[in-house]
């Protein structure tokens, strides 16, 4: 599914039932998005956060996907959907504290956000989403759950299991995979033989593959799975295809395993690019509505600079506290040692 071609031409109906303000949301979300996550990993390279996933290049699919949900929606992440948090209203240096090492487990509420705990264990929050989704159902709600995934994690048994009880319980999930070409240092191709795509058929799902760099056609996509869901006909599988411009994590040399041709290659389907260039043509934006996004982009980034960086360090009491119900007398001894 395409509907913006990497010129910015139209391909497909770009009618997708978004306003003219949703439209203007959506590109200065993508705007701030990139812009902050560049913050991120300036960050990381001065000490402020222990290590960061970069998503440049990704904007597209997690903001239009995001964009597509309801309210009462509940998005099942993996730890590099910061996009998708801010589209979901997640306070962005609460989020960043997992990544500063000061908070783990729950620095903003799931549950006012709708937005659940970053996840690093590969694959598992699709069975968390899933199971999710299967309890709203018996609470009455329409909710829908959706879980974002990586193309490597499509090869984790977790990933199976979760697909499978959707479709066989007709689960109002979307499974969202972001394939951004990198398994960390394992192209797509050589970790998984066919198209995860089309996976969905054996599970007893549709399945759809669209340009994860076209907003417009992701925001279909999404918005069509996320329909389907609520009116109670079962999980769809999106594969969004789209490119991992920066290293899996600031701890990874991409250096090692890819060229940078192929980088270079890649940001020619650049995702923000090629919306702005249509949002500009089709005059629903202008040149300095742009500079306004950009300039607001910076500010923000700014703010959540400062925010982090001023948070006081943990107590050192929190080494210790919550490990044990009844800490054993060793764990006491190291208390007071430390603790003085």
């Amino acid at each position: 599914m395409q509907i913006l071609a990497p010129d910015g031409s139209t391909v497909g109906d770009p009618d997708v039932g978004l306003s003219t303000e949703r439209l203007r949301e959506a590109l200065r979300w993508m705007i701030v998005a990139r812009r902050l996550d560049r913050e991120c990993i300036a960050l990381q390279r001065q000490g402020e956060l222990t290590v960061y996933p970069g998503f440049e290049g990704q904007e597209a699919a997690q903001v239009g996907s995001a964009l597509a949900l309801g309210a009462d929606d509940f998005v099942f992440p993996t730890f590099r959907e910061l996009a998708v948090a801010l589209v979901r209203g997640v306070d962005a240096v609460r989020y960043l504290w997992y990544h500063r090492g000061t908070w783990h487990g729950g620095p903003y509420d799931p549950r006012a956000t709708r937005f659940g705990p970053i996840c690093i264990p590969v694959a598992t929050q699709v069975v968390h989403a899933v199971g999710y989704a299967m309890g709203v159902r018996k609470d009455g709600s329409d909710a829908v759950a959706i879980a974002y995934v990586g193309d490597g994690a499509t090869s984790e048994g977790d990933f199976h299991e979760g697909a499978n009880l959707a479709a066989v319980f007709g689960a109002p999930a979307v499974l969202f995979v972001q394939n951004n070409g990198w398994a960390i240092s394992v192209p797509t191709r050589d970790q998984t033989a066919g198209e995860i795509w089309k996976r969905a058929e054996g599970y007893g799902m549709p399945g759809v593959r669209v340009d994860g760099n076209d907003v417009l056609a992701v925001y279909r996509a999404t918005a069509e799975a996320v329909t389907r869901a609520r009116r109670g006909d079962g999980p769809t599988l999106i594969e969004a295809m789209t490119y991992r411009i920066g290293a899996h994590s600031t701890a990874d040399d991409a250096g090692r395993y890819r060229d940078d041709a192929d980088v270079e290659r890649a940001r020619a389907f650049d995702p923000i690019a090629r919306f702005r260039t249509w949002m500009l043509a089709e005059g629903r934006v202008d040149e300095q509505a742009v500079e306004a996004f950009e300039h607001d982009a910076d500010a923000f980034a700014g703010s959540v600079r400062e925010g982090l960086v001023a948070q006081d360090p943990p107590p050192a009491e929190w080494m210790f506290d919550w490990v044990y119900a009844e800490p054993p007398s060793i764990l006491d001894r190291q208390r007071r040692e430390a603790l003085g």
